[in-house]
């Protein structure tokens, strides 16, 4: 067995993905195309680096035992089965932005080669054929660019033409009007793009809602001089109906980089002079090869230092703020108390978020809270992936709480749950000074101060003289040294809180001798070092 995480790349990276990676991990190698070699591969690893040639599908993923994290070097997953990395507990990241300047640059390119048949002009005079007047085009200026998605590659794309003097007009169901006006764009209804469009150039991901969008009733209401560009997804531009509509003279021309099967070597489409096509080179080119593989490296050293990917596509959270990222492993370790102290999983679970911290996005404190709370309740290995799904497979209705005002402490997080006879247990927590010192401040209705530690005991017991040298005594003999302590009561003679932190972990055996010896109505021990 390797001493270090292993990382298995199964196709051809830029060699800056490796030094990105840096020497904390062992690399291997193999041909992810190649089931054969894949499968056996995968089995001891603990990160997997692919394109788009490697299916990490749920057979690749049952056979992976370690695997913690799929990282695509690039946009698209349509090769990764990304339901079965998250029941298995397995972060898949990718590289959103990586390619968006490539690709653009490429919609830009098919739209300028349609317009002026530069491709098939080029073609002809190395065949020694000067044909000037065949191949006669448009200008793009003054001409109506129809954008169908509103995307980061949409907006740079319609930054970039519009350079050229072209209107720009959008159709994208969840962009504002007014943010488009802020871009210059207008935005239309599908149905009005297509009947103004003089180019129209696709950039949606590819769902079940737009496979075939533009598809034969689409291509009915275009104008007959548009020129139609695809280079997000094959499929979204219906190709029969694509090449019916060129051979009916109702398009004029076509510019397609992706299709819906791929590799794409022979198709109706390729025997038209007037379709540009090339072999899915949206992001085909050293910079944004080298950006992929730079920032799945990335997200492959966080994910296997047990860190929140803040972009992983199966994790909820979104991006960190750098002012909440300290409470990450307080709120799970909360999560974990309050399983200790519980001793069952509640029926519903309240975190709750109080103080400066909440004017950023605090969801992510909820996850790491859940994560924590399962930690030590599960047999398989819990994540930030997984988390929410042992909740909702156990009922566990998860709520997040936030406010701004804090009275007591600049910030504090609590783990607040009911138990299903009904009984509320709560243990809150917050990080005090520049070192974000962990400390529990409260259990329930009792106020405490006491700093997190490995090796924790939470005791329930009615106030009275004498429990203190007990638990003292019982723990000397054990052999067990007291870091810490503090008692908190309701009342003289009521109920009595004591949290202790002691240097290792407190067996079943002594624990059980404490609260026979002090009549404990409740003794957790909780250990926090794994």
């Amino acid at each position: 067995m390797s001493p270090k995480p292993v990382v298995l790349i199964a196709e051809e990276l830029s060699p800056a993905t490796v030094d990105a990676l840096g020497p904390d991990f062992e690399i291997r190698h193999c041909n992810g195309a190649d089931r054969g070699e894949l499968i056996p591969a995968i089995a001891e690893v603990d990160a997997i680096l692919v394109r788009s040639a490697t299916k990490v599908d749920a057979e690749a993923i049952a056979a992976a035992r370690k695997l913690k994290v799929i990282a695509r070097a690039g946009v698209g997953l349509d090769n990764v089965d990304v339901s079965a990395a998250t029941k298995a507990g397995v972060m898949v990241v990718n590289a959103p932005t990586s390619n968006i300047v490539t690709a653009a640059e490429l919609a830009c390119g098919l739209i300028v080669a349609t317009a002026r048949n530069i491709p098939q002009a080029n073609t002809a005079l190395k065949n020694g054929e000067w044909k000037r007047s065949k191949y006669t085009g448009v200008e793009l200026s003054e001409k109506t660019l129809g954008v169908v998605g509103l995307g980061r590659i949409g907006v740079l794309v319609a930054q970039r033409m519009s350079a050229f003097g072209m209107k720009i007009v959008a159709y994208d169901p969840y962009v504002q009007p007014a943010r488009a006006a802020q871009m210059g764009v207008k935005l239309l209804t599908l149905d009005e793009l297509l009947e103004v469009s003089d180019f129209i150039t696709v950039h949606l991901p590819k769902t079940p809602e737009t496979l075939g969008l533009i598809g034969d009733e689409a291509l009915h209401k275009v104008k007959p001089e548009v020129r139609i560009v695809n280079a997000a997804r094959g499929g979204i531009v219906d190709e029969a109906a694509l090449a019916s509509a060129l051979k009916e003279g109702r398009v004029a021309a076509a510019g397609l980089d992706v299709f819906a099967k791929e590799p794409c070597t022979d198709s109706p489409l390729f025997e038209f002079d007037n379709v540009v096509a090339t072999p899915h080179l949206g992001a085909s080119t050293g910079e944004a090869q080298e950006k992929a593989g730079i920032s799945v490296a990335r997200s492959v050293r966080l994910a296997l230092a047990g860190e929140l990917v803040p972009d992983a596509v199966n994790v909820q959270g979104g991006v960190i703020a750098e002012d909440v990222r300290p409470g990450l492993p307080l709120a799970e370790r909360l999560g974990r108390i309050f399983t200790a102290l519980a001793g069952e999983v509640a029926v519903r679970l309240d975190v709750e978020v109080y103080g400066e911290i909440t004017q950023h996005d605090v969801k992510v404190l909820e996850l790491s809270a859940v994560k924590g709370v399962f930690e030590d309740v599960v047999d398989e290995t819990v994540s930030y992936v997984n988390a929410p799904l042992f909740a909702q497979e156990r009922g566990v209705e998860v709520r997040l709480t936030t406010g701004s005002e804090s009275p007591d402490h600049r910030n504090v997080v609590t783990v607040r749950g009911t138990l299903t006879d009904g009984e509320e247990i709560s243990v809150s927590g917050t990080l005090a000074g520049p070192k974000h010192l962990q400390k529990i401040v409260a259990v329930g209705e009792h106020d405490v101060e006491v700093a997190l530690a490995d090796h924790m005991l939470f005791l329930r017991y009615a106030d009275r003289p004498g429990v203190v040298g007990t638990l003292g005594r019982i723990l000397g003999e054990a052999g067990l040294n007291i870091a810490g302590m503090q008692v908190s009561r309701s009342a003289q003679g009521g109920e009595a809180l004591a949290v202790l932190t002691v240097d290792d972990d407190v067996p079943q055996s002594v624990l059980t001798e404490i609260a026979e010896e002090i009549g404990a109505t409740s003794a957790r021990a909780v250990n926090l070092a794994d």
